[in-house]
């Protein structure tokens, strides 16, 4: 999707949209209020307020890299090494979270921004007179809340458990906007089972109101792809499968022909379902900052590095995907995020065709296609050898392969079980601390446990 080009035509609008989110909307004493009725008064200044809404939530601090920095370095277990200056991020992979450190707040913060924006519009949607359109724009402000709360919940509450009922502390759902600061209330945290049914709900209702196809933005096919990814974290196997089936099936998505095609793109190709892009206009690519070298938009030296052990999860030489990396600092780094001005893929069809595989698998059924099928599929189009049986456990080696340094290892390693430097998946060590500065400000919320 390519909203920067679109933001550029509000700019005027954006700014005021920005100022709203100058201070965490979860503060209990705010510091001023802000008038910014003008901006929700007219249909194009509510649309403003969406481009605004997609901004925020591709951010660097969002899913612009810094959710995906937090995934893969708590989840690292000796595949990638931080050489970097930064303690906020050595944290991370020390597993030793600080309540102080600045880049669990800014995750928390631009979150709550984003989450407020979208809440604006869905606040504010009559404006629109044209139901259609009307549609579309409150079906797209709830993909964008309900991605956010997912990835809220991931890193700030403990595992969701399947078939249970999830009492565990989640975190606030805040599904009412704030466009005057003296508004601003202390909410408490829900518990995860509260906030995965408000992300399933938003996610439903906008499945039900949006187009087949929405040029750059939000489109019906986005958001049953991110369910599909929401069940499988859920362990909800049946609806994951179905999920992703639809996606593969009706979604006119196909995987390019070359793995590295699917990387550093300017804009959106036959494999991406849903991405951020950035431009040379504004944004900042977080994953291109830390990941790659100074030569191609990092900084100067490695921050994150590919350890030798990483190779070790492959049963094929010509595997492309374990060729994608370059000489850097006396290191390897990972190709993917080589380009600094490039989108940052959100859903691949590649993880359609993972999610499906594995579902089917555990459920001994071959809906849309057999695992081996997709998984071979995948396989192909990296010039590896195709399999001629499979197990589960092949199937999660594939999806580490395919997803690799893409912001899912916490994530996964939480859902399947184990440990991580002989940490337990659901130890205290791996959910995020609640930032201090949230603490001091709202006495509703309470701490996760460690901190």
């Amino acid at each position: 999707m390519n909203i920067k080009k679109t933001i550029i035509k509000f700019s005027g609008i954006l700014s005021i949209l920005l100022l709203i989110s100058c201070d965490d909307n979860l503060e209990l004493t705010p510091q001023q209020s802000i008038e910014v009725e003008d901006a929700v008064t007219t249909e194009q200044g509510l649309k403003s307020v969406l481009i605004s809404a997609y901004e925020r939530a591709g951010s660097g601090n969002v899913l612009g890299g810094g959710i995906h920095n937090a995934s893969e370095l708590l989840g690292n277990d000796q595949l990638i090494d931080f050489g970097g200056t930064f303690n906020t991020l050595k944290e991370f992979d020390n597993k030793q979270m600080t309540v102080n450190n600045t880049d669990v707040s800014g995750i928390w913060i631009d979150s709550y921004r984003a989450i407020n924006q979208a809440n604006i519009v869905l606040a504010n949607s009559d404006v629109v007179k044209d139901e259609e359109e009307r549609n579309s724009l409150e079906g797209e402000a709830k993909f964008i809340r309900g991605a956010v709360y997912f990835e809220l919940v991931k890193l700030f509450g403990k595992t969701y458990q399947e078939g249970e009922q999830n009492p565990q502390p989640g975190v606030p759902l805040v599904l009412l906007p704030t466009l005057n600061l003296d508004e601003i209330k202390g909410p408490s945290r829900n518990t995860v089972e509260e906030v995965y049914a408000q992300i399933l709900t938003d996610l439903t209702e906008a499945y039900n109101t949006l187009p087949e196809a929405n040029a750059e933005f939000a489109d019906k096919y986005a958001v049953k792809a991110l369910m599909a990814r929401v069940y499988l974290q859920q362990q909800a196997y049946e609806k994951a499968r179905d999920a992703a089936n639809e996606v593969i099936q009706n979604g006119n998505f196909e995987l390019v022909d070359s793995y590295s095609k699917a990387f550093n793109n300017s804009e959106d190709g036959s494999e991406d379902i849903f991405a951020w892009q950035i431009t040379i206009q504004g944004g900042r690519n977080e994953m291109n900052l830390y990941w790659a070298s100074n030569d191609f938009g990092g900084r100067v030296g490695l921050d994150i590095a590919i350890n030798d052990s990483y190779w070790t999860i492959f049963d094929d030489s010509n595997d492309e995907r374990g060729a994608f990396f370059y000489d850097a600092e006396d290191e390897r780094a990972s190709t993917k995020w080589q380009e600094q001005y490039a989108n940052v893929p959100f859903i691949r069809l590649a993880e359609l065709y993972l999610i499906r595989a594995e579902a089917n698998e555990r459920l001994g059924t071959t809906e849309g296609d057999s695992p081996l099928n997709d998984i071979n599929r995948i396989r192909t189009r990296a010039n590896a050898a195709e399999l001629t049986a499979i197990t589960l456990d092949d199937i999660l080696l594939e999806r580490q392969r395919e997803l690799a340094f893409e912001g899912f290892a916490l994530h996964d390693l939480k859902r399947l079980g184990g440990s991580v430097d002989g940490i337990d998946a659901n130890d205290d060590k791996l959910v995020l601390p609640i930032p201090q500065r949230e603490m001091d400000a709202n006495p509703n919320l309470t701490q996760n446990p460690g901190y």
